[in-house]
């Protein structure tokens, strides 16, 4: 019995960074960043541009973390999932056959998302769940292999990505670290038949398993009979120690999130690490943080919610918002009309995940 229990205050954990992750996705497609953005204050302005908008192209801004916090979330998830699974009796071949499904759903779901808006077939894979398929497939492959190896193998994927970008010998895409003359430009255009706005690079789905793997080593961490405060420390020197390595890393190599480069991915790995330390620490060690419900009704549903707002949820809710909004606030202050619609959209988006909760409605794949 107490096994149990200890497993569900982990996946409380889990699920309370996963919501975490989600609820600020779901503020993105709810529009309300871009209406922080146009308060007409300049730093609130660059604050909210350095919270909530990705770099152009050098640089580490918090929100080229939210991507890598939730690969690695998956990562933790892998072996939890696993023991439920057998626990409740399914054969390895059952999982097995799982989890190539998952994977294959994901990677559709992902490639299904580019084929909406130009209402024609195309072959892109860059965004969170396309990136997502390969690396949770290569982390499950290999979740019964030690720790050690799994760490390995995720610097291994950094180090082949790293090696194509420097010397790939194709003329015109021979520039490791510029945008539009590298590697993974020539490999968009190589799947796709074009480059992708923003630069963004298919191939990012090497480097950045080793998000997802290193969440499968924290994952295992978790689950063993090691005292809260061993498994914290172990957290926490990890999150320094790849840190330390990222940064080191920027003496040579650009911190570029949208082709994945070594010190990106380093740096990035290194504070999911210690957010994820927080995170157990606030919750489970001192159990500061014990109202998690708010997060937790979107983790648990975190895959819904996200193709849901995707798909025109959070438009079709802004919709219904906007001509309240605007005939009784916008008539003061457009600005004003506009964060309050996004509040309201993100509370609908929000509210649909608590009443899935509720009704004890889990989408999974």
């Amino acid at each position: 019995m107490n096994e149990v229990i200890k497993l569900n205050n982990r996946l409380i954990t889990l699920d309370f960074f996963r919501g975490l992750v989600m609820f600020l996705l779901i503020a993105e497609f709810a529009h309300l960043f871009d209406a922080l953005m146009e308060s007409g204050n300049e730093n609130i302005s660059l604050a909210m541009d350095f919270m909530f908008h990705h770099a152009k192209w050098e640089g580490l801004h918090f929100w080229d973390l939210v991507q890598p916090f939730f690969m690695f979330i998956v990562g933790v998830s892998i072996p939890l999932s696993y023991a439920n699974r057998k626990k409740k009796g399914d054969t390895d071949k059952a999982i097995r056959n799982h989890a190539f499904r998952r994977a294959f759903l994901l990677l559709l779901f992902g490639w299904g998302l580019y084929c909406i808006g130009p209402e024609k077939i195309v072959f892109q894979f860059d965004n969170v769940l396309a990136q997502m398929s390969f690396t949770y497939l290569i982390s499950f492959l290999l979740l019964k292999q030690s720790s050690s190896l799994q760490i390995g193998v995720g610097f291994l994927c950094i180090l082949l990505s790293d090696l194509l970008y420097r010397f790939f010998p194709i003329a015109g895409f021979d520039q490791a670290f510029i945008a539009g003359e590298n590697f993974g430009t020539w490999f968009n255009i190589f799947i796709s038949g074009y480059e992708y706005d923003g630069h963004w690079a298919a191939f990012n789905a090497l480097p950045t398993t080793a998000h997802t793997l290193w969440g499968v080593v924290a994952g295992k961490l978790l689950m063993d009979n090691t005292p809260q405060l061993e498994k914290l420390k172990r957290l926490v020197l990890a999150g320094i120690t790849v840190l330390a390595l990222g940064y080191l890393a920027t003496l040579f190599t650009p911190v570029i999130k949208r082709i994945s480069t070594t010190s990106f991915v380093l740096l990035s790995a290194g504070w999911t690490f210690l957010a994820l330390a927080l995170f157990y620490w606030l919750i489970d060690v001192k159990q500061v943080i014990k109202k998690t419900y708010v997060f937790r009704v979107v983790g648990v549903n975190s895959l819904f919610i996200y193709l849901f707002a995707s798909l025109g949820g959070g438009g079709l809710f802004l919709k219904v918002v906007r001509p309240f909004s605007n005939s009784f606030i916008g008539k003061f202050s457009s600005w004003a009309a506009d964060l309050f619609s996004g509040f309201v959209v993100l509370f609908g988006l929000w509210y649909l995940c608590n009443w899935l909760f509720k009704k004890q409605i889990f989408i999974k794949i």
